[in-house]
Formats: structure tokens, C-alpha cells, sequence
């Protein structure tokens, strides 16, 4: 990356290592390493290079105990809710020295391995999250409880821009098989970071005992002794054979080349080691993770990756420009106008997450009946799924009622229009609210791209009106865009930003500007790919351009999941607005009214939704004048964003840069390994070549400053 900070790496928390012995109901002693970190939950417990070495000497001094037959086993567990929450990536983020990076990464491994070379069993008491690191130091151990309301363990670190590099990916294929393997350090991470459970964890492998929370100690203590005594057999899965190993492989490179097209490298080299782990010794296998991680904590896209994280986790908790909490009025039920797909889903998640009435209103009967399957089909999926108990099922549909009376939402103290995207209806619609809503009630607008002023600018209270951009699905994109109006008042606001939050949602506050922040941004990309296509360049080459930066999706391939109709609706509404920046494109156009698709019908193969070069014939032919190639498509993008992203800073869109960024995380995708748009376009160059100016302040999202030669490894 591009310059420097001289702010120091932040010093780390170190987590220490308590030893105690506890004794064994059938005799003979268990050392019980408990980590702390010496604060309460809000700050989970990592290890950083000075606690990992406190660590290791504590476990030294143990095994010097075990060869004295002064204990029969170890064990490590932690504070309440953490075993451990991995690495202290404060620490990693500050390392530019190679050989102090390579120090870190060997001391993991000449820790854990202790927990395999004590001399006696070793077991992981699992009481809490266990991630990245921590997980590894429970894949150290010879055994391992956890407690059975434990949600969170995971390998994240493909997800940063790192590899499992304590072990893990050597440990863990060989203990759970490869294809699970593949799952938890690749397949979970690339998907939104997901989590696997304690159940889930049993089924796999991964642990070998999953105990009730209330008395989790204590129990498995007792189960290690029954363990120790031959009274309780835990068996191990036979090493999965090469031709499956390798066909595993196989099949998990197609899907990162499908999805990542080389962009990202963290999960080739996690791939890598996972393939290797199943003839290597273990010092060769260690050693390649030490090179593997040394690599990665060296890289800009680490880097970029944890200023991506930062921004969506710690900055996100304290939304900027949100007015103050207090101000924000209670919500004892909530109205919904409408009761179509995200109606439905939108009605579903505040039942869910509020636990409060939902009320819904529809033109006809027909409409409703199909809003409540809608909303009942939702339910029971996720009871399918175990996501909720049949009777929080019940709850949650006991609480929805759909009607075509609209006073059936008068005592609503906030209401979600989210009718279809057109002015007129939806200023109708707020008319109509306002006469038999109470005064004190808020009228949100969940619209994507029209003017909130103007949805209220009739009304008799303009100043309770805000739009609640939810994107879809509206129960897994985390992003909220709240929308102030020049008359929105602060009560107003600041209930929209509380609704969010008790939704589970990050919420960013932005102006109403058209396209807000992220639709104004994935329209730009589009409208320059379109443009470049009506211009003569083949559609195939155009849909291949944005592949370098390792996007979720082309395209062509957004365009059909968002909707051609609703795609061209929000392209037209910015043109109208922001001028030839968003030129239209006749041959979309054709395609719509054709009802044609862009990209072709899934084939069952999972194959990447590609763009069907059949529609290459609504543009004409390729290779006129003015036609560009896969650079140039790719040019012209960052070009129309650097542009873009000026413009919406000019405006006020939203309070600075940052928030451009977490948007464009959170509800379009952008990488984490590209860090936010702004500090990609400024570090390629872009910001400056169109604006004349970077994006961010020197410092901010750059290579931090050098650790100190003596820093501790």
C-alpha cells in the first residue's frame, strides 16, 4: 500500500495463563490452564506473541511435571464466553519486519505442539468461542469437550486474508477428514464468515464431547477421568485415501477459481496446505504454514483486509452522524404497507428480532392470502432448519396479521412502506398514513433509489418521515442505509438508527441523494460496463473485466439476480437525476421487454453464472470503433467509481469516506482483501488520476508504521 502512519502498532493485551491443579474423581491430578486477559466479555481473549510465550512457558513448566508423574493430564480452557478469539490481529497489523512476522508464526507452532508432546493426555475445554488460534489451540489438544450453547467456532482467517497457520491446517483435515476440512477453513469463511456450532462440531469430528453449559467445568473433568480410566472410548476416523483427498481438492479449487478468479491469495495458500496435509510430516507441514503465514502477514491484501474488518466491526458500533440514542422513540409495534417478497421478509425479521405485533396492510384479499404464505413459508424454513423451535414458530406468525383495512395500522408507532417503486403511490400511500397514524409516529420508506423529500414533502409533518434502506434478502445483508431528508427531525432519525441496530442491522447514515450510497456506486459499475458494450465491446470480454477484483458476482450476473426490470428502473432514475454519468442502454431495454435473461439458467453443475453470449446480438456487432478490451472495461469502472465517490463527498452524501466504505462492504460485497473502495482507489492510483486528490487521509488503511527490533516474538 502507499505510504505510511507513524502512529505506533497499539500494545497488546496480553492474555495470561493460569495454572491450577485440580484432582480427578478416580484419583490423581489435572493441570487446568484457564486464559485471561484480565477484562470482562467485551474484550475477548487473543493471543499476541507475549502471551502465547507466557503460554508456552507455563506448559513447559507442566510437562517438567509430567515427566515427574506429578500429574496424568492438562487441560486448557477459558474466561466466560472465550476459549480464545484467535491471533491479536492488533499486533499482526503492525508488523513490516519479515523475520518478526516468521517469529510469531513459529512461536504458535512451538506452543500448540507442547499440548501434543506433554508426555500426558491433553484436553480442550471449549466453555466459549473458539476462533482462528483458538480453535487451533483446541486442535492441539488430544481431547475436546464443549459446552453445548457454544455457536461460534470457526477457522476465519481465509475470511482476513490469512491462513489457519498454528497447525490448523494440518491438524484438521487429519482429524475430521478433508472434505470437512474444506468446509471450515475455505467454504464458511468466503461465505460471510460463518459459524459452526457445538452440535455441528460433534456430528463432524471436530469435538468428542458436547456437555450441558451449566456445569461445563465440572463436567469435563469427569468425563476426562473417565477418559484416563479406559471408562469412556473415543474413536478417530481413518485418514481419508488420496483419490478422495485429492478429488476434494480438485473440486475446491474449481469453486475458488469460479469465485475469487485468482483475486485473493490467502485462500489458495489455505488450499494448499489443507492438500498437502495428508502425506507430509508434521515439522515440513508446520513449516509450510510458517512460510505461508509470514507471506500473508507481509501482504497489502491483509492489510486491506483487516482495515475492512475493523471498519465493519469495532467503527460499525458507533454509526456516524446517528443523533443521540435517547432521543429515539419507543416501538411497541410496527406497521408494514405492503406484503409482497420484502414485505414479508422485512415483516418476519422485526416479529423475530423486535418480538413485537406486526401489522400489514394489502389492496385484496388475493394479495394477502399470498403475503401470509409468503410470510408462513418463510417461518417454517426456518424452523426446517433449526433456526427457530416450533413454538418461537408459532410466536412469530401469531404475531403478523395482514388486512386491507388500512386503519388496521393506527396504533403503529413506526411504518414501513415498502409498496412497488413508483412516486405517485408512494406519496399516496404517506398521504393516506398520515390520517390515522398518531402524531408521534415514524414513517419510514423503504425505497432504493427515489427521493425521500419528496415522498413527504406534502405532508403536514414532513419531519417524521426517514427512508430504511434494507437490502435484499433482508435477513442475511447486515448493511441499513438510513435516510435524512433536509426536514427529518432527530426523534425520527434516531428511531430508525435504534430499529436497526435491535434488527441485528449496521446501520449508515446518508443524505437523500439519489441511489443513496450503495445503489448509486453498483449502478456506476454497471452503466460503464453497459456503455462500454453498446460501444461495440463483445459482451463476454465486458463481463470478464471486473474479475481482478475478485467480486461475489460479475456483472451480468448481478443485473439477473437483482432484476433486468429493476435494474433499468433504478438506471433510469439516475439518469433522470445525475445526468449522461448513467447513460441508458437500448439493449438492455430490448432484453427486458423480450423477458429474456442475461446470464443462462443454472445447469445443476454450480457452474459460475457466466453472461449468455447469445445476448450479444441485442448490441450489434463487436469490435466497432470505441470498443475496449478487458483492461479497459476494467479502467473505465474505477474511473466512473473514483469519479462517483468525489461527487457523493461534494455532496454530503454521507459524513466521509469510511462510510462510503462500510456500504460498499456490507451491502454490495467489496472484498475485504481490496480493504474499502476508497483506500483501493487510492492505492491504484485512481483517486488521484480522476480527482487530483486522495480518498482518505495519508495514514489511514496504509502499511503501518515498523515494529521495533526488540518487539517481543
Amino acid at each position: 500500500m502507499t505510504g505510511t502512519t507513524t502512529t505506533p502498532a497499539p500494545a497488546e493485551r496480553v492474555t495470561h495463563a493460569y495454572a491450577r491443579d485440580v484432582a480427578l474423581p478416580g484419583g490423581g491430578t489435572l493441570a487446568l490452564v484457564t486464559l485471561d486477559n484480565g477484562f470482562d466479555h467485551t474484550k475477548p481473549t487473543t493471543l499476541g506473541p507475549a502471551g502465547l510465550t507466557e503460554l508456552r512457558e507455563v506448559l513447559l513448566a507442566q510437562q517438567a511435571r509430567a515427566a515427574a508423574g506429578e500429574i496424568r493430564a492438562l487441560a486448557v480452557t477459558g474466561k466466560p464466553y472465550y476459549l480464545a478469539a484467535g491471533a491479536d490481529l492488533r499486533a499482526v497489523s503492525g508488523l513490516v519486519d519479515p523475520a518478526l512476522a516468521r517469529g510469531i508464526a513459529e512461536l504458535g507452532h512451538a506452543t500448540y505442539r507442547l499440548l501434543g508432546e506433554l508426555g500426558v493426555p491433553t484436553f480442550a475445554f471449549v466453555n466459549g468461542a473458539a476462533l482462528g488460534g483458538g480453535l487451533e489451540l483446541a486442535l492441539a489438544c488430544d481431547y475436546r469437550t464443549v459446552a453445548a450453547d457454544v455457536s461460534a467456532l470457526a477457522l476465519p482467517e481465509a475470511f482476513l486474508g490469512l491462513v489457519p497457520g498454528w497447525g490448523g491446517c494440518y491438524v484438521l483435515p487429519r482429524l475430521v477428514g478433508i472434505r470437512a476440512a474444506v468446509d471450515m477453513v475455505l467454504t464458511r469463511p468466503l461465505a460471510n464468515n460463518r459459524m459452526t456450532t457445538a452440535p455441528q462440531a460433534l456430528e463432524v469430528g471436530l469435538v468428542d464431547a458436547v456437555l450441558h453449559p451449566a456445569d461445563f467445568l465440572e463436567q469435563s473433568v469427569a468425563w476426562a477421568a473417565r477418559v484416563l480410566d479406559g471408562e469412556e472410548q473415543v474413536t478417530r476416523r481413518e485418514l481419508d485415501g488420496q483419490d478422495e483427498w485429492d478429488a476434494v481438492v480438485a473440486a475446491a479449487r474449481q469453486q475458488l477459481d469460479r469465485r475469487l478468479h485468482g483475486a485473493k491469495e490467502a485462500p489458495y495458500r489455505a488450499l494448499e496446505l489443507l492438500a498437502s496435509a495428508r502425506t507430509a510430516d508434521k515439522d515440513a507441514a508446520f513449516a509450510a504454514e510458517d512460510d505461508a503465514l509470514t507471506d500473508l502477514i507481509m501482504s497489502d491484501q491483509l492489510r486491506a483486509g483487516l482495515y475492512a474488518f475493523d471498519l465493519t466491526t469495532r467503527k460499525a458500533r458507533k454509526p456516524a452522524g446517528a443523533p443521540s440514542a435517547e432521543l429515539a422513540r419507543p416501538v411497541r409495534s410496527v406497521g408494514i404497507v405492503g406484503a409482497g417478497l420484502m414485505a414479508g421478509q422485512l415483516a418476519v425479521l422485526v416479529a423475530r428480532r423486535l418480538r413485537v405485533p406486526v401489522l400489514m396492510r394489502e389492496v385484496d384479499e388475493d394479495r394477502v392470502a399470498a403475503g401470509l404464505a409468503n410470510v408462513r413459508g418463510q417461518v417454517e424454513q426456518l424452523a426446517r432448519k433449526g433456526r427457530v423451535s416450533e413454538g418461537e414458530a408459532n410466536r412469530i406468525l401469531g404475531s403478523i396479521r395482514i388486512s386491507t383495512d388500512l386503519s388496521t395500522l393506527a396504533g403503529a408507532d413506526l411504518v414501513v412502506e415498502a409498496v412497488t417503486e413508483v412516486l405517485p403511490l408512494k406519496q399516496r400511500v404517506f398521504g393516506e398514513l398520515e390520517d390515522v397514524l398518531e402524531p408521534g409516529a415514524v414513517l419510514a420508506t423503504n425505497t432504493s433509489a427515489l427521493s425521500v423529500t419528496q415522498m413527504g414533502a406534502h405532508l403536514r409533518r414532513p419531519e417524521r418521515v426517514v427512508g430504511l434502506h434494507f437490502f435484499n434478502p433482508v435477513a442475511q445483508m447486515p448493511l441499513v442505509e438510513v435516510v435524512r431528508t433536509q426536514a427529518s427531525d432527530d426523534a425520527a432519525v434516531a428511531t430508525a438508527f435504534a430499529v436497526a441496530k435491535a434488527l441485528g442491522k449496521t446501520a449508515v447514515g446518508v443524505a437523500d441523494r439519489p441511489g443513496f450510497v450503495v445503489n448509486r456506486l453498483l449502478l456506476r459499475m454497471l452503466a460503464e460496463v453497459a456503455a462500454a458494450v453498446e460501444g461495440g465491446t463483445p459482451v463476454t470480454v465486458a463481463d470478464r473485466a471486473l474479475r481482478p477484483l475478485g467480486l461475489p458476482m460479475g456483472p451480468f450476473a448481478l443485473i439477473q439476480l437483482v432484476g433486468l426490470p429493476v435494474a433499468l428502473h433504478v438506471l433510469r432514475s439516475l439518469h433522470e437525476d445525475l445526468g449522461d454519468r448513467y447513460p441508458l442502454s437500448p439493449g438492455l431495454e430490448r432484453l427486458a421487454a423480450e423477458g429474456r435473461r442475461v446470464v443462462p439458467e443454472p445447469d445443476g453443475t454450480g457452474a459460475e453464472a457466466d453472461v449468455d453470449p447469445a445476448i450479444q446480438e441485442v448490441f450489434g456487432e463487436p469490435g466497432r470503433d470505441g470498443s475496449l478490451d478487458e483492461q479497459g472495461v476494467l479502467d473505465a469502472v474505477l474511473a466512473g467509481l473514483a469519479q462517483e465517490i468525489g461527487l457523493m463527498l461534494e455532496e454530503g452524501v454521507v459524513e466521509g469516506p469510511e462510510q462510503i466504505d462500510l456500504c460498499m462492504v456490507l451491502g454490495a460485497g467489496w472484498p475485504l482483501h481490496l480493504g474499502g473502495i476508497c483506500p483501493y482507489l487510492d492505492r491504484t492510483g485512481w483517486s488521484e488520476r480522476v480527482l487530483g486528490r486522495r480518498l482518505l487521509e495519508p495514514g489511514v488503511a496504509d502499511v503501518p508504521a515498523p515494529r521495533t527490533a526488540d518487539a517481543p516474538v
